[in-house]
């Protein structure tokens, strides 16, 4: 980052709320292995003339991740977190927290987390668009040369930006540039007058087509997933890496071998010891199968794996802390915690949130976690851990998400085998 400049700081926020209702805890959800805030961390913190990162966030989660990535972090109020509240009025919020404290901002990087392949120098060129004056805010966008077009009331398709009857060759057309959402920049002065990003005189900051993608539900989770494997992207990518879509696709694996951060990113080998240093597990579908038997009475019961407690008691001889941490409010839950001798957080809703939580009440590092997780309510708390592990039989979004995929299904020896693992290090 640069030196502080006398007539005030160029500061990149980023605006991560812990609820989504399309892909549920998004801001943590991980492509090519870390977490999209930590991205978006990582963009604007490897961009030249950002002074400071600061996310503005309501969830506890997220602001540990945002925090070991090297962000300052500003909790905004619950009327701020709600899903109608405005960017604008979160950025406008950060900009008071931080003037309260003596931070004179001049310009302003509002940096949207949800986009995954955000260019450094896209930033740095933003930045340095409103600081030299050239502009006073401008915005990420990618050029086309598409017709486009749109329904009428009736659903008559109708052309915008050509005329239906002529087809002009690519090359007599005129090009439109298309606003990918990835970044925006402005005076922090302009702003607070205009209350909006878009004022003064805008410009244009052209980014490549591919860093346009913006993650709004699964889909475009696993497009972006599937781009960040195969082309081994890291999160502060140049945009010349980003260049071609076509290329992404058929990129080299073989790529990481050169990338940073591809160390923490490829799955560990079998027999490769985790190195964590706590474990802590799901319940339903880790240390059982997955199903529940009822008797007339409605009284549940689980199978687990005698094998599970013969881990758990190893571990517990190596003095390796451990925690259950269950969304149900079950009796069994309980039981089975106790007859293991470990602690249990049970009928939790919000498991990265209770995670996060957790470990900054033990002092315990986040990246020192192994958390073992079946189903997609375990996201959130896979996206915290240095270790996110999924068993066998999990989902696939979780098997997505996860550095180690287990050998054995839930219930029937999971936790043995990662346990087995952790004491071989």
């Amino acid at each position: 980052m640069t030196e502080r400049m006398p007539d005030g700081l160029a500061v990149a926020i980023i605006p991560a709320r812990g609820g989504s209702k399309g892909v549920p805890g998004k801001n943590l959800r991980r492509v090519g292995g870390v977490p999209l805030v930590e991205r978006a961390v990582r963009a604007a913190s490897a961009a030249a003339g950002v002074d400071l990162v600061v996310v503005s966030t309501d969830g506890d989660a997220i602001a540990a991740v945002a925090r070991d990535a090297g962000a300052r972090v500003v909790i905004r109020p619950a009327e701020l977190s709600g899903d109608t509240v405005s960017s604008e009025s979160a950025l406008l919020h950060a900009l008071d927290v931080l003037e309260a404290d003596g931070i004179r901002v001049a310009t302003v990087v509002f940096v949207q987390a949800t986009s995954p392949f955000i260019p450094a120098d896209g930033i740095a060129e933003a930045v340095a668009h409103i600081t030299a004056g050239r502009f006073d805010s401008v915005f990420s966008a990618y050029e086309t040369y598409g017709f486009l077009w749109r329904r009428d009331a009736g659903g008559t398709a109708q052309a915008i930006n050509h005329d239906a009857t002529h087809r002009p060759r690519r090359q007599d057309r005129e090009p439109h540039h298309l606003e990918t959402g990835a970044f925006y920049a402005f005076t922090a002065d302009g702003f607070r007058a205009a209350g909006h990003r878009f004022f003064g005189r805008i410009g244009i900051v052209e980014v490549p087509e591919a860093s346009a993608i913006e993650i709004d539900d699964e889909q475009q989770l696993a497009v972006a997933e599937a781009l960040a494997a195969a082309s081994a992207v890291p999160a502060d990518s140049d945009p010349h890496d980003l260049a071609d879509p076509h290329d992404l696709a058929t990129a080299s694996a073989n790529r990481c071998e050169t990338v940073p951060i591809c160390e923490s990113v490829q799955s560990a080998d079998a027999d490769e010891p985790i190195t964590a240093s706590v474990l802590v597990t799901d319940f339903d579908g880790v240390h059982t199968n997955d199903t529940a038997s009822v008797d007339s009475e409605g009284r549940e019961s689980v199978r687990v794996s005698r094998e599970d407690g013969m881990g758990v008691s190893r571990l517990r001889r190596a003095s390796i802390p451990m925690l259950i941490l269950s969304t149900e409010q079950n009796p069994v839950v309980a039981r089975r915690a106790e007859k293991l001798r470990v602690p249990v957080l049970h009928g939790i809703d919000d498991k990265a949130t209770a995670l996060a939580s957790w470990a900054a009440a033990h002092d315990v590092p986040l990246a020192e976690i192994a958390y073992v997780g079946n189903d997609v309510n375990d996201l959130g708390a896979l996206a915290l851990v240095g270790w996110p592990i999924a068993v066998a039989n999990a989902h696939p979004a979780v098997k997505a998400a996860a550095r180690v995929v287990l050998t054995r299904r839930g219930g029937e020896g999971a936790v043995r085998e990662v346990i087995e693992r952790m004491l071989a290090r």
